[in-house]
């Protein structure tokens, strides 16, 4: 296998690291959007208010059973 130039082996890496770079910012920004739970929370407002009254409905039947169990001792 013949020896590559060194100029050779500094311009590949330095277009691995520009692809790197490259490639780090765009998962940053996927990172971000896919993190930034405001936004999410805006898009699909209401299926978190479904899900936010059917959680507090189960939990405060829950409850009510909870206690309703004590008292019938």
């Amino acid at each position: 296998m013949p020896a590559r130039p060194p100029e050779e082996i500094r311009a590949s890496l330095q277009a691995t690291r520009t692809e790197l770079e490259y490639s780090i910012n765009d998962l940053q920004g996927k990172v971000k959007e896919l993190t930034n739970w405001r936004r999410q929370l805006a898009e699909n407002r209401k299926q978190a208010i479904i899900g936010a009254a059917v959680a507090g409905f189960l939990i405060g039947g829950g409850v009510a059973a909870t206690f309703g169990l004590f008292r019938r001792r």
